[in-house]
C-alpha cells in the first residue's frame, strides 16, 4: 500500500482565510509518527494537461494554468490565485491518480489530501480547483485498468461537481451522502443522493452510510472504488450542521471498509473536507480512516 502526500506543495492565502491547510501537514507527521507508510509514503507526479483534460475543459485548464480566471472565478474558488495554487491542484490530483494505481497493485491507496469534488468541467467552486476523483478515474480508464469506478463520497457537502461531470458517464457510478440543507445551495443529480436533514446524529447518518454504499456497490458493477472520507459531518465542524461524533465516523470507515472487503474491491482514498474549529479534530478523524485502511489491508487487497 502506498501513502501520497503534498502539504510540502504549500498554497499560499492570507493569515484570515477559513481553510485549514496546515490540517495537512499534521496528518502526515500523525502517519509517520505512526509507522503507518515507512518507505511507502510518496509526492506524487502533478497531473498534467492530457489527464485533467480527461474530466476538464481544455479552455479551463489553460485559464487556469496561465493566471487567466476572472475574479467572480477566483472568489468561487474561494483561493487567491497563484502559481503555487495551481501546482498543489495538479499534485492533489496526481496523488489520486496514483493512489488509484497503487490500489489495483495492493487493494489500497491513499491520498492525505484529494477529494475535491465540488470543481465542474469548466468551473471550480468551494476551495476545488480540479476534480482529482474524476481524473483518476479517467485516468485508469485511459490506461486500460478498470473499465468501472464508484466514487463513495461521505463528505457533508454533495459532491456536485463530480456529479455534474459524470451526469452522462455510465462507466463512473455517483453516490453521495451529504446534508440536505448544506453548500451547495443547488444541488446536483448523482447516480445515487443521500440527504440528511440538518442536526443529524449517528444513528441517521451511518444508516444512510449503509444504505448508500450497498446501493452503490449493487448497482455500478465497478472494478475500483474511490473514497471520498471527509471530516466534516463532525459535529464539531464549522460547516458540517450535523452531529456525527468521531466515534460515528470511525464506524462510517469501517462500514466501508467491510463493504469493500466483501465486494473485494480495490479503493483509493481522499480525505475530502473538515474544517472543526479545533484542526485536531479534523486531524484525528483522518488518522483514523489512514489507519484503518493501512493496518488491515496490508500487501491484500480489501
Amino acid at each position: 500500500m502506498k501513502i501520497f502526500y503534498t502539504d510540502h506543495f504549500v498554497l499560499p492565502l492570507p493569515p484570515e482565510h477559513r481553510f485549514p491547510m496546515d490540517k495537512y501537514r499534521r496528518l502526515r507527521e500523525r502517519v509517520v509518527a505512526a509507522d503507518l507508510a515507512g518507505e511507502a509514503l510518496c509526492v506524487p507526479h502533478a497531473a498534467t494537461d492530457e489527464e485533467l483534460c480527461r474530466a476538464h475543459d481544455r479552455e479551463y485548464v489553460r485559464r487556469v494554468a496561465n493566471g487567466e480566471l476572472t475574479d467572480a472565478e477566483v472568489r468561487r474558488i474561494g483561493f487567491p490565485w497563484s502559481f503555487e495554487m495551481v501546482e498543489r491542484s495538479r499534485r492533489s490530483s496526481g496523488a489520486t491518480i496514483e493512489a488509484a494505481r497503487a490500489a489495483m497493485d495492493s487493494g489500497v491507496g491513499i491520498n492525505l489530501a484529494g477529494g475535491t469534488h465540488h470543481a465542474f468541467a469548466d468551473a471550480g467552486e468551494g476551495y476545488c480547483v480540479f476534480n482529482d476523483s474524476v481524473v483518476a478515474a479517467r485516468a485508469l480508464q485511459a490506461e486500460r485498468l478498470v473499465n468501472k469506478v464508484v466514487v463513495l463520497d461521505l463528505d457533508v457537502h454533495q459532491g456536485n461537481g463530480t456529479a455534474s461531470i459524470c451526469r452522462e458517464d455510465s462507466t463512473i457510478f455517483t453516490m453521495s451522502v451529504h446534508g440536505a440543507r448544506n453548500f451547495p445551495l443547488r444541488k446536483e443529480i448523482s447516480d445515487l443522493d443521500i440527504a440528511l436533514e440538518d442536526g443529524a446524529t449517528d444513528d441517521a447518518f451511518l444508516e444512510g452510510v449503509r444504505r448508500g454504499v450497498q446501493l452503490a456497490l449493487e448497482r455500478s458493477g465497478a472494478d475500483l472504488a474511490i473514497y471520498l472520507a471527509g471530516a466534516d459531518p463532525f459535529e464539531g465542524d464549522a460547516f458540517g450542521r450535523l452531529k456525527v461524533s468521531k466515534k460515528g465516523l470511525a464506524e462510517r470507515d469501517r462500514i466501508v471498509r467491510e463493504a469493500l472487503g466483501r465486494a473485494g474491491l480495490p479503493v483509493a482514498i481522499s480525505m475530502a473536507g473538515g474544517y472543526a474549529r479545533n484542526i485536531d479534530d479534523i486531524v484525528d478523524i483522518h488518522f483514523y480512516t489512514v489507519e484503518l485502511f493501512s493496518r488491515s489491508s496490508e500487501g491484500k487487497k480489501p
